[in-house]
């Protein structure tokens, strides 16, 4: 009886003190609410394999104006988190009576709900896959995989959108810990190994360690919306780079085009000077093989004067006629024979004409420009085959080189031309003088009588004299022709080495053009390139203007946030030691009181 009436006190004391509330909150329940946002954060639990084990929300809303709300959720059960009022649940629609202010309460989540994410998860020791839970207090060499990819069961808007942060925990007693991919950091008695996921986007991760007695607290994984900022200030500064660098390129390339015509007509140029300058050799050669006929004709001239000169000197008694009558007849012949050298000297002087214009045009055409080593160096750097450059460097140089040497030699050069014309004229005045002398002589021995073989004596004594230094002076010429023939094959072989090297030249400046054309073509729009990357890496990055959507019910208006916390089962050692029990706390008074309740 005693027993009965205390809890009648407790009662009736229990409705004097809530009884105000209830009657206060009851008619603000007859009023609809009105909030004015909602989050939601969804909490799961995944096996140490990442197959899900638990999934529940937790709401969270902002009420305006205290009355009766709806939510809605594919929820198995709902809790109120606020206080101690019972939440109403009729299927998908969850009734709430909500004071003002932030209201929460716990939706658990039916059990086919899935995750936006596949996240698997194995384990590997000394290189052997095992099941998480034989690796407590292991040692060896452990590593932990993880794959996250879209789950094609759920909405793919928060893989597409949300961005994965995977952080765990081991301890700073492991050695050798890595993670691909992942950045490690201290944090206090443990290395804290955090991996980031990218929306969008699959990913294979990875962390190792050597381990003594392993234990792990388990994977953390948070996903939230993508929010990064991306200041396209520097941005811009980079594609007017390329575009300084595109225009560059094109400047490269038409300064290229321009060598390439230079070089080309530098080609021709040696090209025509080597063909010049064969025909100059070949004519040398020519001339210098007859010059020993003409030197041994001339030698046979001047003993003939010598002899016919000493007969008549001894006196007609003595003299042989015979030999005087071959005289005309030998003099006529050395005639023909300057006669043809004369002529060979013209064609000589004409080949040496032609060569000589030609070399003087090519070698004019060589361009003056001069590259620095800083020039060179940044057509190395540019990009264009470093085996080309080198080459048309190298030409380059030798170019300069002959330019050079042919301005030391020009003199000598010009001054062949009027020697050759010269000697040629001079040539053919002994040939004209020998033959009139010839045919003087041969008219005479017809009407000649013994009267006037004194004069003839003293004529041909003259001639005989003279005819020795014309004789020196002509195997002084042919000798110098020798010379100068054999000089001029090691000219001719030079000129020969210019013309194959310009020819090399142009060949690879050839090469080099297509290759800066190729370069241009691909550069050209290179800043638009760039800038539409940029663009699509904005859009695939930036999610500033994601709007939220409830992750329990599309019904469900006003959400500005949602966000994922994911969490993986520990691996622990079994605790051997018993744990004591806790005696039970002794009840007090409001504790019994809410008990009645």
């Amino acid at each position: 009886m005693m027993m009965r009436t205390k809890q009648i006190l407790f009662a009736a004391l229990g409705l004097m003190i809530f009884l105000p509330s209830f009657l206060s909150y009851g008619a603000a329940a007859e009023a609809e609410g009105k909030i004015t946002s909602k989050d939601e954060v969804v909490y799961a639990t995944l096996k140490s394999n990442g197959e899900l084990e638990d999934i529940y929300v937790v709401n969270t809303l902002e009420v305006a104006k205290a009355g009766e709300l709806i939510d809605y959720g594919k929820y198995s059960s709902v809790k109120n988190l606020t206080d101690l009022s019972e939440l109403d649940q009729n299927g998908q629609v969850v009734q709430i009576n909500a004071p003002e202010g932030k209201f929460y309460y716990q939706g658990n989540m039916e059990d086919n709900t899935e995750l936006p994410w596949d996240i698997e998860i194995s384990y590997l020791l000394d290189g052997r896959e095992v099941v998480a839970s034989e690796l407590a207090g292991k040692e060896g060499h452990v590593e932990i995989k993880i794959n996250t990819a879209a789950n094609e069961k759920a909405d793919s808007v928060y893989f597409e959108n949300y961005l994965l942060q995977i952080s765990l925990q081991l301890s700073n007693s492991y050695q050798n810990i890595e993670a691909d991919g992942g950045m490690v950091a201290n944090a206090g008695k443990n290395k804290q190994i955090t991996f980031t996921v990218m929306p969008g986007q699959e990913e294979s991760l990875s962390a190792e360690a050597d381990v003594a007695d392993f234990e792990f607290s388990g994977i953390d994984i948070a996903a939230v919306p993508s929010t990064l900022p991306i200041d396209t200030s520097e941005m811009e500064n980079m594609t007017d780079d390329m575009s300084a660098l595109s225009d560059a390129i094109r400047e490269l390339n038409n300064g290229v085009a321009e060598l390439k015509k230079g070089v080309s007509e530098l080609n021709d140029g040696a090209a025509s000077l080597r063909d010049g300058s064969a025909k100059y050799k070949n004519g040398m050669s020519e001339l210098s093989g007859s010059s020993s006929q003409v030197v041994a004709a001339s030698s046979s001239i001047g003993d003939a004067l010598k002899k016919i000169n000493s007969s008549l000197s001894q006196g007609s008694d003595e003299m042989d006629m015979s030999s005087l009558s071959e005289l005309p007849g030998g003099l006529t012949q050395l005639a023909n024979g300057l006669n043809q050298a004369a002529d060979g000297l013209s064609e000589l002087r004409k080949n040496y004409s032609e060569a000589y214009s030609a070399l003087d045009g090519a070698i004019k055409g060589i361009p003056d420009h001069q590259l620095s080593e800083e020039e060179i160096a940044g057509l190395l750097s540019s990009g264009a085959d470093a085996n080309v450059v080198n080459k048309l460097v190298d030409t380059y140089k030798s170019a300069q080189k002959v330019k050079g040497t042919y301005v030391q030699v020009q003199k000598a050069f010009a001054a062949v031309d009027p020697t050759l014309n010269q000697v040629s004229g001079s040539v053919k005045e002994m040939s004209g003088n020998l033959t009139t002398i010839a045919n003087e002589l041969s008219a005479s021995l017809e009407d000649m009588d013994m009267g006037a073989l004194g004069e003839l004596q003293k004529g041909l004594s003259t001639l005989s004299s003279n005819y020795g230094e014309f004789h020196s002076g002509l195997v002084s010429y042919t000798k110098g022709v020798s010379e100068l023939s054999s000089s001029y094959s090691q000219l001719h072989s030079g000129i020969a080495g210019l013309s194959g090297g310009t020819s090399e030249l142009n060949k690879g400046v050839g090469e080099l053009h297509n290759g800066t054309s190729e370069l241009h073509q691909e550069t050209k729009d290179l800043p638009e390139q760039m800038q539409q990357e940029i663009n699509e890496m904005i859009k695939e990055y930036d999610k500033s203007d994601f709007e939220p959507v409830s992750f329990v019910s599309a019904k469900n208006e006003k959400v500005t946030s949602v966000q994922f916390v994911i969490k993986t089962e520990a691996v622990e050692k079994e605790d051997q030691e018993t744990k004591q029990a806790k005696p039970e706390k002794k009840k007090g008074f409001w504790d019994l009181l809410l008990e009645l309740f």
